[in-house]
């Protein structure tokens, strides 16, 4: 049975914009009056890749953070649907690796505690074995250094364990990886 997080059920409350689509897709057949613009977007707790329609005549630029949760919205109309990676433009494609980076720097206590907290999910295989590049010995190590004390920090991680210098890397390339696949048999920070 695949590991469960806290964030698995819950809706996203804030997104940030990889792509403005001022008048739609560029594959919609109706006149530009007809067509709504489209915002593609990553959700930022559960990394949930969206289509927002946003309300008319407001400035939206790549990188800004939008509130999609419940109550009264600035900038987004509507959270339309969920798209798949595939389904996401060539830009927004281009802008999803380096905002989930961005994501992951600003949220670093909730990594720090996925690599203190992180349990075997069976015998021969480890939460912390599903990132990739992730081998037994950077493994043995990060669980010995963790027992002695928590981490605190990604450079707490880096300065305890030599075999892991970019710890906040392994996470940003897990997220990519479940992105990308979802057929993915463990899903880690994504919801499927």
């Amino acid at each position: 049975m695949p590991p469960k997080t806290e964030r698995t059920d819950k809706k996203e409350v804030e997104a940030v914009v990889l792509d403005f689509l001022q008048w739609g897709y560029a594959d919609d057949k109706r006149p530009l009056n007809q067509r709504e613009p489209i915002i593609l977007a990553v959700g930022t707790d559960q990394f949930k890749l969206l289509e927002l329609i946003p309300k008319r005549n407001l400035a939206i630029n790549l990188h800004d953070k939008v509130y999609i949760g419940d109550g009264e919205r600035k900038v987004v109309e509507r959270v339309k649907r969920r798209v798949s990676y595939a389904e996401l433009s060539n830009t927004a494609k281009g802008e999803v690796e380096p905002v989930i980076a961005e994501i992951i720097a600003e949220n670093e206590p909730r990594f720090i505690k996925f690599y203190n907290e992180a349990v075997p999910i069976s015998l021969k295989l480890h939460m912390l074995n599903l990132l990739p590049g992730f081998g037994k010995k950077t493994l043995t190590d990060t669980l010995t250094e963790r027992q002695k004390k928590p981490f605190e920090s990604f450079d707490d991680i880096r300065s305890r364990v030599k075999t892991l210098q970019k710890p906040e890397k392994f996470i940003l390339e897990r997220i990519m990886l479940e992105l990308e696949n979802p057929d993915e048999k463990y899903h880690l920070f994504t919801s499927k």
